[in-house]
């Protein structure tokens, strides 16, 4: 709050020793974060991630993960007061899984290989139908409002017991131009738990995955075991 000057924000992971394997960092600005730069520094380099006063999308900045920190240095003002600088920020192991699809294709169908690891490595799994479209241009992003028949995995409680017991109801995020309609029928939801909200993963119709899975377990190529009804 009132930010003035400048400070470096380390990030380590929370093992000892770090754990051998690639990880991303990731920072999300908060909604009326303003009154300071943000930059990406490493050995005495910087790199501009966030501008005070950018009101765009409020966008994930993700880049890997080398030891580096976050420099904050606060812009002058007249009036510091209402001045308050904030982010979170997320250090995970990517990618796996609808992850990885999501990062490198996220408008593309997933593949049936892709679907069968989504289903292993997903934050959440989750079997229903799509309820509405929301569209957030400014965040050039779509929600998805899905009811919820059958909750296999959730890792946050994205989905809450819909009113008279009858499944669930939550919402996912992919984006914008993927250009996502309302569709009737079942489907197979997954995907993965970012910054408390749920980004959509791999959505094959339901009948398709009970095929790829039913193909899959004959040849003995399931990557885990799920049920299919």
């Amino acid at each position: 709050m009132y930010p003035t000057g400048a400070l470096i924000v380390n990030v380590r992971p929370n093992t000892s020793p770090p754990a051998q394997r690639h990880l991303t960092l990731c920072i999300k600005p908060l909604r009326d974060s303003s009154g300071a730069n943000i930059y990406l520094e490493k050995t005495g380099e910087l790199q501009l991630l966030v501008r005070d006063g950018d009101r765009g999308p409020r966008r994930v900045h993700c880049f890997d993960f080398e030891q580096r920190g976050l420099f904050v240095e606060a812009t002058p003002q007249q009036d510091i007061s209402r001045r308050t600088t904030g982010f979170q920020y997320e250090l995970t192991s990517c990618c796996v899984g609808s992850e990885l699809h999501a990062q490198s294709a996220p408008c593309r169908p997933c593949s049936d290989a892709e679907v069968l690891l989504a289903v292993c490595t997903s934050d959440f799994v989750v079997r229903g139908s799509i309820q509405n479209v929301t569209h957030e241009p400014q965040q050039q992003e779509s929600a998805i409002h899905l009811h919820v028949s059958r909750l296999y995995r959730q890792k946050s409680r994205v989905f809450r017991p819909a009113p008279g017991g009858a499944g669930w109801r939550g919402r996912v995020t992919t984006l914008l131009e993927c250009g996502v309609k309302p569709g009737h029928g079942d489907f197979l939801f997954t995907g993965h738990i970012h910054f408390g909200e749920a980004h959509l993963g791999c959505a094959p119709r339901f009948k398709d995955f009970q095929r790829m899975y039913r193909d899959a377990e004959e040849r003995g190529l399931n990557p885990c075991e799920m049920g299919t009804e």
